[in-house]
This record gives C-alpha cells, sequence and structure tokens, in this order.
C-alpha cells in the first residue's frame, strides 16, 4: 500500500518541473523574438535618422527643389537636382518588371507544374544559380557581352519601328536606360522566379485534385485556382524583385551610360539613384556636395519603404480576399 501511494506520487513533481521548465524557455524565446524585432525596427530607424541628420545641408539649401531639378554642377555652380535620377532609377526598375514578371512566373509554373521529374530539379538548380553570380560580373558580362550583340540590335529596331514615341526616339547609344532595364531584368529573374515556384509548390494537392475533378484543364487549373490562390506570395516575390531592382548598384552603373539626360527616351543614357552615389561619392569635394549624394541615398530610402509598405497592404488585402472567397 505505501509502496503504491510512493510511485503515484513520484511523477507528479517531475511533471511540474518540466512543464515549468517549458513554459520558462517558451517566455524566453518569445522575449528573444521580441527584441530581435524591436532591433530591426531600430536598426531602419537608425539609418533613416542617419541619412535625414548627414543630409542637413542640402535640404536646407534646396528644400524641396532637390526633388523636380535636374541642375548638377559640383563643380562651378555648386547646384544638385536628384530628378535626373529618380528618373532613371523608376524606369529602369519598371522596365525590368515588365520584362522579368512574365518570364519568372512562366518558369515557376513551369517548375512545379509541368516539367519532368528528370528536369525539374536541375532547371530549378540553374534559376537559383543565377540569384548567386555576383553583380559585377552581370555588368562586365553585360558591357562587353550583352550591348553589343543584344541590346545595340534590338535599339536600332526599336528605332526605327517605333522611333516616332518619345519611349524609343533619339540617337541609338549602346549603354543606356534600356540597357540596364533588360540586365535588371535579367538578375532580378531568379529571385522572381524561385520565391514564386516555392510558393506554387506550396499549394496543397486538394486545390489540384479538386480542380481537375471538376472537370478543368490543366491550364484551367492553373490559371484559375493555382495563381489566384497564391497570389499574396507571388506578389511578395514581385516586391522582393522590386527591391533588388531599385537598389543595384554596380551592375547598372556599368551599362547605363552615367549620363545627366532628362528625355524620357529609354534609348538614351541615364543615371539612377545607386549609380550615382557609387560614382561620385568618393569625388566629393565639399561638404554639400557629400550631404546632396546623402540626401540622393535618403530618398531611395524612402522610396524602397513606401513600395515596401503599399505592398504589404496589397498582400494583406489580397490574401484576405481569398481567404473570404475560399470561405463562400
Amino acid at each position: 500500500m505505501n509502496l503504491a501511494l510512493q510511485k503515484s506520487e513520484l511523477p507528479a513533481p517531475r511533471i511540474g518541473v518540466i512543464r515549468r521548465l517549458w513554459d520558462h524557455g517558451d517566455g524566453s524565446y518569445r522575449f528573444f523574438l521580441v527584441v530581435a524585432s524591436l532591433l530591426l525596427i531600430g536598426l531602419v530607424m537608425a539609418i533613416g535618422y542617419e541619412l535625414w541628420q548627414n543630409s542637413a545641408l542640402s535640404r536646407h539649401a534646396f528644400g524641396w527643389k532637390f526633388l523636380t531639378t535636374s541642375d548638377w554642377d559640383p563643380a562651378i555652380e555648386n547646384k544638385f537636382g536628384a530628378l535626373p535620377f529618380i528618373l532613371g532609377t523608376l524606369m529602369t526598375s519598371i522596365l525590368a518588371l515588365i520584362v522579368a514578371i512574365p518570364l519568372s512566373i512562366g518558369t515557376a509554373i513551369f517548375l512545379a507544374e509541368l516539367a519532368p521529374d528528370w528536369l525539374r530539379q536541375p532547371l530549378g538548380f540553374l534559376v537559383e544559380l543565377l540569384a548567386a553570380v555576383p553583380s559585377v560580373i552581370y555588368g562586365l558580362w553585360g558591357l562587353f557581352v550583352f550591348i553589343p550583340v543584344f541590346v545595340r540590335p534590338a535599339a536600332q529596331f526599336l528605332n526605327r519601328e517605333f522611333g516616332f514615341l518619345p519611349l524609343f526616339a533619339g540617337p541609338i547609344f549602346g549603354p543606356s536606360r534600356f540597357a540596364a532595364g533588360i540586365l535588371l531584368a535579367i538578375m532580378v529573374f531568379p529571385t522572381i522566379a524561385a520565391v514564386s515556384r516555392d510558393v506554387l509548390r506550396a499549394i496543397p494537392n486538394s486545390q489540384r485534385e479538386a480542380a481537375l475533378a471538376m472537370g478543368a484543364t490543366q491550364w484551367e487549373m492553373i490559371s484559375q485556382i493555382l495563381l489566384p490562390y497564391g497570389g499574396s506570395g507571388l506578389l511578395g516575390a514581385i516586391i522582393l524583385g522590386l527591391g533588388r531592382a531599385l537598389g543595384e548598384t554596380i551592375a547598372v552603373t556599368m551599362v547605363i551610360g552615367n549620363n545627366l539626360d532628362l528625355s524620357i527616351s529609354l534609348l538614351h543614357p541615364g543615371y539612377t539613384m545607386a549609380s550615382v552615389i557609387a560614382n561620385e561619392f568618393t569625388e566629393a569635394t565639399s561638404d554639400l556636395y557629400l550631404q546632396a549624394l546623402i540626401e540622393i541615398g535618403l530618398i531611395l530610402f524612402a522610396i524602397t519603404l513606401v513600395i515596401n509598405f503599399i505592398a504589404r497592404l496589397l498582400i494583406w488585402r489580397l490574401a484576405r480576399q481569398t481567404k473570404g472567397e475560399a470561405h463562400l
């Protein structure tokens, strides 16, 4: 009798100790996650604060005109304006997305749904390998191979056939916004494709089986079921690609031509915000010149934050809409 009572009493304190240790570890885990999240927010705020503080001279000297003027004369008049760089950044990034999105989503659909097993893994590995290539290699390849072989003939064709449009007007240059935009498309392609493939593969097979059981073709299953179901993830992949396109520096600097051109022609040389900082930061001989470049970095930082905020809002709304349709 006593022995049975002793045996029945022994496990209770052990279970209590294990539970307390588990609860303690879970609380510690949550605490460290909160600290890490706050540190990340603090890091973003610190970057913005430093850029804001170190661009004070430029902000006070030019105000909002800095965003709307094209003056850039550090040698004589000491005047600065960021409009050509903002225009070049937006034009090259938008062109990159226009080219990369259909190619990336198509590649992701092929890898996730259509490719045979013997081809799926090698091709997926090559797509991921493209994302690991250093940007300076892309720049060298673009300068010595891509521009002479593809960009210049394509630019001549566009100018000959569509030269009446402002986007394709003007003389033909090798290095240009067109070259930078297409090279950026090649660089963001593996990022969008790899993430989109993972999004499609994460969709439950029950969605595919239900669509096929209802008599849908494979294309109808992909276009009407899988793409809407994974819409928020696909949008997130596109935003990741846009983030790289906005901030890419070395490769763009090597192929864009680095020219203060305010025309909207893609065939003209231009500048981006990242490339002008890379080109001229070490040459800034005055405080105003240096802080004007830092203000360009501040503008790029602000644009990135705004785009990411809008993207998160769109992803949230799309996910909510998809969830509501699933409940219906």
